[in-house]
């Protein structure tokens, strides 16, 4: 018999009551409005897999899950309709891992009385997107995220919680904590750190409090970045950073974990920097001056590589807030926004006429930063990816980290190993990957099902049908939905 694509088939028929209610117990109904498959067995049937680890696809496979994990991966074929099964025809789509977005915020960055010559009022906010960031990142495919710095860290924990407890739909969540940032800070509700007692007590009491990573920002200190480090580790926790006051070799070698944003923000060649203050160009000196082939960047690569730092990417918010010339989004991004920050972003990506040529060029260092990634991992550095939802609002949670992926194959990657990137790759870092980042037998049910083949042409990526997540498929264009018109609102 065979049957149409996405059609589910139930053999409920003769299954008990409790095994029924067993299935869906832990979700409440403001979740299970969206869960498009729920059942104690799953057969995706007749699926091409590509399992994250870079190898090659594998076509017509049956991936069968029970009760939230996956049991077997093996050739496909006719699954009998068993008591309790639920069966996919998923010929001509492709399974993945679910995404693991390594720099997810649950904030819209929000411009007072901006208009179309690009002025604005201070102070620039930071708005929580509790409601509508979740729903989007699960809808596209991100069943981990990190928040990777928080602004309402309280709020972040407890939808943490909900999610866990199937209050809320949305990916599980590594909270990082609030930024650990120094004076003259851009954000007006980031704390301002007064030395390195401060920052070790920021961490100590936050990692009492349920969060696991923490975020150094631009205006930190070495010592209070050593404090902070040996804080994190004391507790085996880890610490990212978006730099400029500390360049990356230093961080590097006083321990930190992860760098965040590429190498844009790199600032050890910049001619004005000194010790612990951010540098003007914020680091677009040292990358216009550090080619991929250059004595400096294979010295910093190495130094890296040696110190166990990983990088990551984040394309898009680059390619959204600098670049003339991309692609326009979708109109499913922009129909997400609100009118607000849908204006926000059309005037953002068109520079007013009477604004002088930017002293920066955008598309060089754009394509530098490229380059340097794709050297960082050809030498055995731990690359990551999130898409960074700030910047001019263009870059728009789940829609962003889909674009991450597609930039990491304009960047040089297969599409198999910029998958791997934005999948295994973040597991490895979460220490997460014997249950998560790999399509294969024992690992959590965390999977996206994609209509076409990624493997082959990395645009469809974007077309994501169901998101399972724990064994329980969501269905992906009604998250969409459930926030039409509010990112940028709530």
């Amino acid at each position: 018999m065979r049957f149409n694509p996405l059609l589910i088939l139930s053999a409920f028929l003769a299954l008990p009551l409790w095994a029924t209610a067993q299935a869906a117990s832990s979700l409440s109904p403001a979740v299970e409005k969206y869960v498009r498959v729920n059942a104690p067995k799953v057969v995706l049937q007749h699926v091409r897999v590509i399992d994250g680890t870079g190898r090659p696809p594998v076509e017509d496979q049956n991936v069968i899950i029970e009760l939230g994990k996956i049991t077997a991966v093996q050739p496909g074929a006719n699954s009998p309709l068993t008591q309790g099964t639920t069966v996919l025809d998923l010929r001509g789509y492709t399974v993945i891992p679910g995404i693991v977005g390594m720099h997810n915020h649950l904030f819209y960055v929000a411009r007072p009385n901006e208009d179309s010559q690009w002025n604005y009022e201070t102070p620039v906010l930071v708005p929580q997107m509790t409601f509508s960031a979740p729903r989007l990142y699960l809808a596209g495919g991100v069943t981990t995220m990190r928040t990777t710095g928080s602004v309402e860290t309280y709020t972040d924990l407890n939808l943490k919680r909900a999610i866990d407890e199937g209050k809320l739909p949305g990916p599980h969540i590594d909270v990082t904590g609030p930024y650990l940032e120094g004076p003259n800070s851009y954000f007006l509700q980031m704390h301002q750190l007064r030395g390195p007692d401060e920052a070790r007590q920021m961490v100590d009491y936050w990692a009492d409090r349920g969060v696991t990573s923490f975020k150094a920002y631009m205006n930190i200190t070495r010592t209070e970045l050593k404090a902070a480090i040996e804080a994190a580790h004391k507790r085996g926790l880890k610490i990212t950073g978006h730099l400029c006051s500390v360049t990356y070799k230093e961080a590097a070698e006083l321990g930190i974990d992860d760098l965040e944003h590429g190498f844009f923000v790199n600032t050890q060649l910049d001619p004005d920097k000194k010790p612990d203050l951010c540098s003007e160009s914020f680091g677009a000196y040292t990358l216009e001056h550090m080619p991929a082939n250059s004595p400096e960047a294979k010295d910093l690569i190495d130094t890296l590589v040696k110190h166990h730092v990983a990088i990551t990417s984040t394309l898009p918010v680059f390619e959204s807030g600098s670049l003339p010339g991309r692609p326009p989004l979708r109109q499913q991004v922009l129909d997400a926004m609100t009118p607000e920050a849908r204006e926000a972003y059309l005037y953002n990506r068109e520079r007013p006429a009477g604004l002088k040529p930017p002293k920066t060029d955008w598309p060089t260092l754009f394509k530098r930063d490229m380059e340097l990634e794709h050297a960082f991992a050809q030498a055995g550095g731990l690359l990551l990816a999130g898409p960074d939802p700030t910047g001019n609002g263009g870059v728009v949670p789940g829609f962003g980290d889909q674009r991450g992926i597609e930039l990491l194959v304009e960047a040089g990657f297969s599409p198999l190993e910029a998958i791997k990137i934005a999948t295994l790759n973040g597991a490895i870092y979460l220490g997460k990957q014997d249950q998560i980042g790999t399509v294969a037998a024992g690992k959590n049910a965390d999977l996206v099902v994609i209509k076409g083949d990624p493997g082959s042409h990395i645009s469809d990526i974007e077309t994501v049908e169901i998101v399972f997540k724990d064994g329980v498929g969501y269905d992906s264009q009604k998250l969409i939905d459930s926030v039409k018109g509010h990112y940028g609102q709530y």
